[in-house]
């Protein structure tokens, strides 16, 4: 079996993907195939994914999230035990508006939890709130 490289910034732009093919596989053919379970499934593929990746810093983080074409993350507020960042620009409102599938973030909420969780040394769960009217994802990441 070939043993593949971490994901990195550096190589993971060199990935040619199409913004619609990549929503159909989501939203269409994933939950066809996972059933009920999906969100959950969504969720631990992205831990996986963040477990294949080699990211070091915050901004490494914020741009890996640029390059996977899920939006802009940025940290908003951050408390003792919850972090707070928000998921926005043109790709997420691309999302948040379209009328074929119903959209979730549960595979950027599985990838943060697990970088952060990395990257601080704590455990992390996260859950995300669409706030529809901003056209923003608030994830709210919370020590376990």
């Amino acid at each position: 079996m070939k043993e593949t490289a971490k994901l990195k910034t550096e190589n993971i732009s060199s990935l040619v993907a199409t913004g619609a093919g990549y929503d159909l596989l989501r939203y269409y053919t994933l939950p066809d195939f996972l059933g009920k379970e999906a969100p959950y499934l969504l969720y631990f593929m992205g831990k996986n994914i963040a477990r294949e990746t080699k990211l070091e810093t915050f901004d490494e983080l914020y741009d890996f999230y640029q390059y996977m074409g899920w939006g802009e993350l940025k940290l908003v507020k951050e408390k003792k035990r919850a972090t707070t960042f928000h998921l926005y620009g043109h790709i997420v409102e691309k999302r948040l508006t379209q009328n074929i599938f119903p959209v979730d973030f549960r595979l950027e909420c599985g990838f943060l939890s697990e970088i952060l969780s990395r990257l601080t040394n704590d455990t992390y769960e996260c859950m995300e709130e669409i706030l529809q009217k901003d056209r923003i994802i608030e994830i709210t990441a919370t020590k376990a």
